[in-house]
């Protein structure tokens, strides 16, 4: 396991990509191996979740700008499967906050918090087959979608329906004070 972690570690450098370019621009500047500046950075990232000010900030961060990078190369792709890939992290991140939301409270007191809500975040967005947004979509947000569908488009439908006729009705007061006005 540990051997596999190193080897892809390793492999990871060797990639060109916006942040080995980056570290490489680096190593050049400073004479560290990128290799050293990387995990002197996770660290550092890493403890700062760990007892840092601000750790939400990062960890929202972190869960957010790489997806939202990753998306848009995605919608300019040709592929359709990193589109679903990326729009099913969407639906899990956006659930995930919800529950977050109302679970915050007491969940925020707990220690290390961040540092394990950061490391379910990278789960969900990690480059394997079984990263944690499949697996819950999966096994949890897709079946019970399938079975309340119906309700969920009724209710959908409804309240489409009601923000129509309430934006029609704003929009015809709001002509009627603008002549109202012009009339005077």
């Amino acid at each position: 396991m540990l051997n596999t972690v190193t080897e892809r570690y390793e492999a990871f450098f060797k990639q060109k990509n916006v942040v080995t370019d980056f570290l490489a621009v680096l190593e050049e500047k400073t004479g560290v191996q990128k290799q050293y500046i990387a995990t002197g950075a996770v660290s550092i990232v890493a403890v700062y979740l760990l007892f840092g000010y601000g750790a939400s900030l990062l960890c929202n961060l972190i869960g957010f700008a790489y997806p939202a990078y990753a998306s848009i190369k995605a919608i300019e792709s040709n592929n359709k499967e990193d589109d679903t890939k990326w729009l099913i992290y969407w639906v899990v991140y956006g659930l995930f906050s919800v529950a977050e939301f109302f679970s915050d409270i007491f969940l925020f007191w707990f220690p290390f918090y961040y540092a394990g809500k950061c490391l379910f975040l990278l789960w969900c967005m990690a480059p394997v087959s079984w990263n944690g947004s499949q697996v819950i979509y999966t096994r949890v947000v897709r079946p019970f979608f399938l079975k309340h569908e119906a309700a969920f488009d009724n209710v959908v439908s409804d309240l489409s329906g009601k923000a129509k006729s309430a934006a029609e009705s704003v929009a015809k007061e709001g002509f009627t004070l603008l002549n109202s006005d012009k009339n005077k």
